[in-house]
């Protein structure tokens, strides 16, 4: 199970995550962020609680921001000391626990300097500093082993077409995400580039809004081959999709990478980021999984955080522990639906009508409209009234959740 879920802990949200929401300030105050402690003290802290709870859940991957790992200095080269010496003390414990990254990525979305977009930014300035932190956090991910490098467009996108020259800017993006692929073949980075979309949240308009928008921006500008997708389920939500199309999609086109499993609440609206806790759905994310052969270099990523009100350390592990077993639960049902095989029978009868005849003359590409209308006009009394029995799907689907 391990090989096919290879879950993760999301550094930000688990030792960085104060509680706080739009509406209110900070409920927890974990012991690795004591206030006596200065920032880069309690960076060491939190790195170290990091691989004690890796080790008690018994998880072989972590995932992190760069800016979440180490706190940004005054100016880059400090922060890139302070990312350094953190990168330093992950590095050994990593050496004692044989624990590694399933990915890094750079935060560029948080400071001032980004309200406007990094790589989108219409200030040449913040593309140069965007560039510059990116280089570094992935170098750091290469010397720690990290399986992927992540690229999250917390803010490329834009609020209005009034002040926004749009195609520049997806230029700009394409253009950054040209040289992060240079870069990774200079240093011998062998992990996956990823990009991972998200829509609306905080810009009104994301360019990689979804994975059909993000695939069509990557074949566009030539990036197909050089990036795959990372997937968040409420990313999906919020993009008016399902978490199994999202994947289906990315699956069908080959740029499935990798999973942010988390899930939002459908009354609020907007991304809570809790775990992920319902088994049907884990089942058919799953099944996706099982399609694809796996996620691997990829794997599930916790990108969840406890609710505002769980605000002990043990609820970090109980929720980690229900996370992964969730997805247990899902990939033992997919698996079971599987070698079942009623499903995937009634989908093949389904679409039998294509498998001989007119059908395959069509998938062929062996006929055209004049032959088509021809065959309609011959044919015109036939009834085509097919039944699609959802029910009975979702009958079957339910007797293994």
């Amino acid at each position: 199970m391990a090989e096919w879920i290879r879950p993760s802990v999301a550094f930000w949200h688990t030792f960085c995550g104060n509680g706080a929401d739009p509406f209110g300030g900070a409920t927890k105050f974990w012991p690795w962020r004591a206030p006596e402690l200065s920032a880069m003290e309690q960076a060491e802290a939190a790195m170290r609680a990091n691989f004690e709870l890796l080790d008690k859940l018994g998880l072989d991957f972590w995932a992190f921001h760069d800016r979440d790992i180490a706190p940004a200095g005054a100016t880059l080269r400090e922060s890139n000391a302070n990312l350094d010496k953190i990168a330093k003390l992950a590095s050994k414990l990593q050496v004692q626990t044989g624990v590694r990254p399933l990915w890094g990525t750079a935060q560029l979305f948080a400071e001032p300097q980004y309200m406007h977009g990094a790589a989108t930014s219409p200030q040449a300035s913040v593309f140069a500093r965007a560039s510059a932190q990116a280089k570094k956090a992935m170098e750091v991910t290469h010397l720690l082993g990290g399986e992927n490098f992540v690229f999250w467009g917390g803010r490329e996108g834009y609020t209005s077409l009034l002040n926004t020259d749009m195609g520049r800017e997806q230029e700009h993006l394409a253009q950054f995400l040209k040289m992060a692929a240079a870069h990774k073949r200079k240093i011998g980075f062998k992990g996956t580039l990823l990009l991972e979309p998200k829509p609306k949240e905080p810009m009104l308009h994301q360019y990689d809004w979804d994975v059909a928008t993000t695939l069509s921006f990557l074949r566009a500008h030539g990036l197909e081959k050089d990036y795959k997708i990372n997937i968040e389920t409420n990313h999906a939500t919020l993009a008016g999709h399902t978490m199994v199309h999202e994947m289906e999609t990315a699956r069908l086109a080959g740029v499935l990478g990798s999973v942010d499993a988390n899930t939002g609440d459908s009354l609020t609206g907007w991304d809570t980021d809790q775990f992920l806790t319902e088994p049907r759905e884990t089942a058919r994310i799953m099944s996706v999984v099982l399609k694809n052969g796996g996620l691997a270099p990829g794997g599930f990523n916790f990108d969840a955080k406890l609710r505002r009100e769980s605000v002990d350390v043990e609820d970090l592990v109980l929720a980690h522990v229900a996370g992964v077993d969730t997805l247990a639960r899902g990939l033992r049902a997919a698996v079971a639906i599987q070698e079942d095989g009623r499903l995937a029978k009634l989908v093949t009868d389904r679409y039998a009508s294509y498998d001989s005849g007119l059908g395959a003359k069509i998938e062929a590409g062996q006929i055209g409209w004049t032959e088509l209308e021809a065959w309609a006009l011959e044919h015109d009394e036939q009834a085509d009234h097919l039944s699609g029995k959802l029910e009975l799907y979702e009958r079957i689907e339910a007797q293994f959740i």
